[in-house]
C-alpha cells in the first residue's frame, strides 16, 4: 500500500444518485415467507425482489385498494 494516493483526476460516482438507503421496515412473517419463496424461484435475494416490486409499484403509481372488515 502506498503512503499517499493522488485523487486529483478522480470523477464523481455516476451511480451515487441510485444508491440504496438502509431502513427498517416491519413486515408480517407470511409476507416475508412469500417473497423469500418467490426470490428462491427467481434466484435473487428476497430483499432485492421486494425492492423491485416496490419500485414497480411506485413507477406505475399503483394504488392500494383497502377494505376494512
Amino acid at each position: 500500500m502506498r503512503d499517499r494516493y493522488d485523487f486529483s483526476a478522480s470523477k464523481p460516482n455516476p451511480y451515487a444518485r441510485r444508491m440504496k438507503k438502509q431502513i427498517t421496515i416491519r413486515l408480517d412473517e407470511d409476507t416475508i415467507a412469500y417473497f423469500r419463496g418467490l426470490a428462491e424461484e427467481k434466484g435473487i435475494p428476497y430483499q432485492s425482489l421486494i425492492n423491485l416490486y416496490l419500485r414497480d409499484c411506485a413507477a406505475t403509481r399503483r394504488d392500494l385498494k383497502l377494505t376494512w372488515a
